[in-house]
């Protein structure tokens, strides 16, 4: 029954959608004729005469058809909506109270299918049946014996320092010894099923056929990947993070689960056999339900060690992936409930034969299971991606995003291997699909859709991986670190390369065009008429044409001004007074950050002019205003020292083009002389270099015995004689000197305030 396995899909999903106006679009046949006929509106009397009577006989013919078929699709898929929604409620229930009904019969039946089986074989017959089991596994047991022995000279040895295990030779010996498991136990089901074909009737062979893989290979299978996935006793090759006592008891659950499933597969089939048909006696509901309710109570009593294990090695994880840890217990219970919930639907609807292979088993393993792989991927990607390259905030930041990149790439891969397993499990395939009704056909579209979107994030991720990290490598090739101008520094550096200023805008354009199109053709996908989007899209673009003006200014400017290369980000520049280091830029606008804190943001279209303070070099001219007795000579020989003792750090000798040099005197004022010194130095690093060469000057000044020249008011009193300043005198001299300062003050403000 095809709408059941789509139910299967759609609850897996959850995506059970129902819309009657895509359904008309996809089943209505249409007219033959170029021209599509339609029922006027209002159908009134006259109306539908004068129709008829310009009509031809097949027009008449291909409309009463499509009308025909538009009405009973809706009538099927309105009959099919209501025929889930009872099965998913009344027939649930009716189910689960069918089988708590049936308890008394399955006390009586079930006796009744051992005796039968019995009476079959006989009491020599249960003993022969002993004896053929003990001859068919004490003979695959030295088979397997046998086959360890031979391979124990090829198996890897486990590494002398587990300190230092590298993640190759952790995955080599759990791989090695998960393949030698496997094999032996397939050695062993292959030697015992050989034995117990030659030694054994045909009746006892089916039995003990059952009993071989569901019993004793699927039990020991599930062991096997558990101590792939934990290594209860080898803590050092473990690659979930749990502790040695939830290892030990996860192991020894999967055993008990796989068990526990393998004696219901086992028990169903043996009544058949024994004249018991599947449901009579609800024994298969029972089986379960005790599956469901022990895989339950595991997952809570262990739900403190599944979040540790959802959270993995890593300690600086994401508050999101904390988040979904913490939820993991509980989403592994809510799916165990979802999966039982299922299959108590099919089972109202009566198609038991979907159950086959136990594909409900398989899907809530994987569905509870998927999850943990996360831990997995991310601790792949923490031994296996690159090294961070460079140093500094820049390189930290490009590793660490490059980290998170590749666990979103692993996490869309491992989403879309379980849809298609789950599909698999459930035989739902593209061909069976397209020839089932409207449900079907959404759930298919749905699936694609979720493909669509996955192949697209992928692609999203890839390209956003590959441009942060050219723009890492081109910000460290350059030297620059944004984060510098945060700790203090006072601007003007020399910023970042060219490229490294547009690849933002690169990425972004890159980013909304991806997400864009993937979006259009899932929409698409889905029966969505991505007309009316394309068309607003245009109409959007002739309104920003003719009524955003300024918009367009602004991007065209921009485009411009990166054309130029007039400015990058990190570099330190100046728009109409509003000075700043450039910090963001977008399609429209840039942000420059002054110095003291401040953002500044500029649309480019207000933009008359740039000065860049970044560019490839900086000269800084000094001052120094000594006294006019003050020997020249002796100052330029200090300037010198200077320049030259500069040249000899290591914190200042890479950042000088040119030293520190006297320029002689400038001027003379009415204060003193006037002498100038300058250097060249890279862009940014000028600020630090001027504070250390004003604390060399003022040492060597002290040291030499000359003084800063200090500004003087002198004022004439009109008697000298007196020996005490009258309160006259007093506020004359106050005057003079309160016009001298403010004489200093426009001077005074045009210095550089950093």
């Amino acid at each position: 029954m095809q709408f059941i396995k789509i139910l299967v899909l759609n609850a897996v999903l959850i995506l059970a959608t129902y819309s009657p106006a895509v359904a008309q679009s996809l089943f209505s046949t249409g007219s033959s004729s170029d021209t599509a006929v339609t029922l006027p509106d209002p159908l009134t009397e006259d109306a539908a005469n004068a129709l008829i009577s310009r009509l031809s006989d097949s027009e008449v013919r291909s409309l009463l058809l499509d009308q025909l078929n538009t009405q009973a699709v809706e009538a099927d898929d309105d009959e099919a909506l209501s025929e889930l929604f009872h099965h998913a409620t009344t027939g649930v229930v009716g189910a689960v109270a069918l089988s708590v009904e049936k308890l008394p019969v399955l006390f009586e039946k079930q006796p009744q299918a051992f005796a039968t089986f019995y009476g079959k074989i006989g009491g020599d017959g249960l003993l022969k049946l002993l004896g053929y089991v003990i001859v068919m596994f004490g003979g695959a047991t030295i088979a397997e014996l046998i086959f360890r022995r031979l391979i124990k000279k090829w198996q890897i040895k486990p590494p002398a320092d587990f300190d230092n295990i590298t993640l190759r030779e952790t995955v080599v010996f759990l791989v090695q010894r998960l393949a030698r498991e496997i094999v032996a136990v397939f050695v062993f089901i292959l030697v015992a099923m050989n034995i117990g074909m030659a030694i054994m009737p045909p009746f006892l062979g089916g039995v003990v056929g059952l009993v071989a893989p569901y019993l004793i290979a699927f039990p020991r299978l599930m062991v096997a990947i558990g101590r792939f996935m934990v290594a209860p006793n080898n803590p050092h090759f473990r690659l979930l993070n749990v502790d040695d006592r939830s290892a030990k008891a996860m192991v020894f659950h999967n055993f008990g689960f796989a068990f526990l499933i393998g004696f219901s597969i086992v028990l169903v089939q043996f009544n058949q056999f024994n004249g018991l048909p599947r449901g009579e006696a609800g024994v298969r509901f029972w089986l379960n339900l005790a599956v469901h309710v022990y895989l339950a109570a595991v997952i809570w009593k262990y739900r403190a060690a599944m979040v540790t294990m959802m959270r993995g090695f890593e300690t600086d994880i994401s508050p999101a992936e904390d988040r979904v840890a913490r939820a993991f217990p509980y989403f592994a219970i809510a799916v165990t409930a979802g999966i039982w919930w299922l299959i108590q639907i099919i089972v109202s609807y009566g198609n038991l034969e979907l159950l086959n292979g136990a594909p409900h088993y398989k899907t809530m393993t994987l569905m509870i299971f998927a999850p943990a792989m996360d831990t997995l991927i991310r601790g792949l990607v923490r031994h296996l991606s690159p090294a961070m390259s460079g140093e500094g905030h820049v390189a930290e930041r490009a590793y660490l995003s490059a980290k998170r990149s590749f666990v979103r790439i692993g996490r869309v891969v491992v989403f879309g291997i379980v849809l298609m397993l789950i599909a698999g499990f459930w035989g739902i395939t593209a061909s069976n699909i397209a020839t089932a009704g409207f449900g079907p056909q959404l759930a298919a579209k749905l699936l694609e859709f979720l493909f669509i979107v996955a192949i697209g994030y992928l692609i999203y991720e890839i390209v956003s991986l590959y441009f942060n990290r050219k723009l890492a490598a081109e910000q460290t090739a350059a030297g620059y670190m944004p984060d510098e101008e945060a700790v203090g520094g006072d601007g003007g550096g020399a910023g970042g390369s060219r490229l490294s200023t547009v690849l933002p805008l690169i990425l972004l354009v890159s980013q909304t065009t991806i997400v864009i199109v993937f979006l259009l053709l899932g929409l698409g996908n889905i029966g969505v008429d991505t007309t009316p989007l394309l068309a607003g899209a245009g109409i959007a673009g002739l309104a920003i044409g003719f009524g955003a003006q300024k918009l367009v200014t602004d991007v065209v400017s921009g485009v411009f001004f990166l054309i130029d290369d007039a400015f990058r980000t990190g570099e330190y520049v100046e728009v109409e007074g509003t000075m700043g280091t450039v910090e963001k830029i977008s399609i429209r606008s840039m942000q420059l950050r002054h110095h003291k804190g401040p953002v500044h943001t500029i649309p480019y279209g207000e933009i008359p002019k740039i000065t860049n303070f970044s560019r490839d070099w900086v000269i800084m001219k000094l001052r120094f205003t000594v006294p006019f007795d003050t020997d020249p000579n002796k100052v330029k020989k200090i300037f010198k020292k200077i320049g030259q003792d500069m040249l000899t750090l290591d914190e200042f000798k890479d950042d000088f083009l040119q030293p520190f040099k006297s320029q002689g005197m400038l001027e003379i004022d009415d204060v003193g002389m006037v002498f100038r010194g300058k250097f060249m130095a890279k862009p940014g690093t000028q600020f630090t270099m001027r504070k250390e060469i004003f604390n060399r000057v003022n040492a060597a000044f002290a040291e030499n015995g000359i003084e800063f020249a200090r500004r003087e008011v002198r004022v004439a009193l009109p008697s000298m004689d007196a020996k005490e300043l009258t309160a006259d005198d007093r506020t004359a001299i106050a005057a003079a000197a309160t016009q001298a300062a403010q004489e200093q003050l426009p001077q005074d403000g045009q210095k550089d305030d950093r």
